[in-house]
């Protein structure tokens, strides 16, 4: 199975960022749109694991404590860079304790061999993805027209402005990769609560 552990976003946000997206789209044909239905906020990517692992990952994952978490979903930017961006995003701002629940996440992980983050947590949404490989710089990275038009479009707009949300709750879930794109479904909710 492919897991991965995420926050969910309330259907007031999908809607708004599904409107934002159908009206941005024509700006970047080429690349690929990540579906709203599957817009969530990854906290971390475990990977493949066996279904026997299940039990010891909810445990790990069920003993974390830590507050509701107060989210706002705005501004944009590309990944990794501006002149070679491979991945366009939505911003996302909160408290300390968003960054505090992933290396809670992380940490609980390990104790299960699995391998713990090398990067620094960066609170994203992935709209669209225009480019193969990890969102970081390469040396051989060269400039993507892709979202070139598209990039035009959002300097001349408003900043973008989402919403905001409290998330209450996070969650384990499987990814199935398919030629339409992933399918996620939700394993387990794990409640947000005061340590």
């Amino acid at each position: 199975m492919r897991l991965f552990v995420a926050l969910d976003i309330e259907p007031a946000i999908r809607e708004r960022i599904s409107v934002f997206l159908r009206g941005v789209k024509p700006f970047a044909p080429e690349v690929r749109w990540t579906q709203p239905e599957s817009l969530h906020v990854t906290l971390k990517f475990i990977g493949e694991q066996s279904v026997e692992t299940l039990p010891r990952i909810q445990q790990a994952l069920a003993a974390i404590a830590c507050e509701p978490i107060p989210l706002a979903f705005r501004g944009y930017g590309f990944f990794p860079s501006v002149t070679a961006p491979r991945v366009f995003w939505a911003g996302i701002e909160s408290s300390a304790a968003l960054p505090a629940l992933a290396a809670q996440v992380d940490s609980a992980l390990s104790t299960l061999g699995i391998p713990r983050e090398t990067h620094a947590f960066t609170p994203h949404l992935t709209l669209a993805r225009g480019g193969s490989g990890a969102p970081r710089l390469r040396k051989e990275d060269t400039p993507n027209l892709r979202f070139a038009k598209l990039q035009e479009r959002l300097a001349a707009i408003p900043a973008l402005d989402f919403g905001t949300m409290t998330a209450h709750e996070f969650y384990l879930y499987e990814s199935k990769l398919s030629p339409a794109g992933s399918q996620y479904r939700k394993i387990w909710n794990f409640a947000l609560r005061r340590p």
